[in-house]
């Protein structure tokens, strides 16, 4: 194994025989030995060289970095799997949430329209003597207005919203 993953390490590294031998202070010919299993590192020179990969010792003596890398890779992609089912429960989520917002706002312009036309402009029986009435009279007059001529509208359009933010 050892020589197996010195081996991966240093071509992951892209260093050749030449280069790692410069690096760690011998010969090239070390190194191929190390490679081809005729010979091994000693504790000391194993610390060097999990200094210079960034890998621990234990990793380097260990099970194959290869297969360690596709390991990894099979472990990173179940990960994503569950983000990407997360995400995907979480935008449902939001949509389902939109969706019950807009299904309140429609249902308050419908009780609000009713509202008013069930009260039937009480503003008109007013004493407009009192400038504070007059002032309020006013404004509820102008919102009335507006408000019956846009509430039909505005159902309308969420209603269609409502509907085609179901169907997705």
């Amino acid at each position: 194994m050892l020589k197996d993953n010195l081996k991966t390490l240093r071509k992951n590294k892209g260093l050749s025989q030449e280069e790692l031998s410069i690096k760690l202070n011998v010969v090239r010919q070390t190194i191929s030995k190390w490679e081809t299993g005729l010979s091994v590192p000693d504790a000391e020179m194993l610390v060097k060289i999990s200094e210079l990969f960034e890998t621990p010792v234990s990793e380097i003596l260990g099970e194959s970095i290869e297969k360690k890398e596709i390991n990894d890779l099979k472990v990173i992609s179940e990960k994503l799997e569950v983000i990407n089912e997360q995400l995907s429960n979480y935008q449902k989520e939001k949509r389902k949430k939109k969706i019950q917002a807009l299904i309140i706002i429609d249902i308050s312009i419908i009780l609000l329209f009713i509202l008013l036309a069930i009260l039937d402009s009480p503003y008109q029986t007013w004493d407009y003597s009192i400038t504070e009435w007059a002032i309020l009279g006013t404004f509820y007059q102008a919102f009335e207005w507006i408000f019956m001529r846009l509430a039909p509208i505005a159902v309308i359009i969420l209603s269609t919203i409502i509907l085609i933010k179901r169907n997705k």
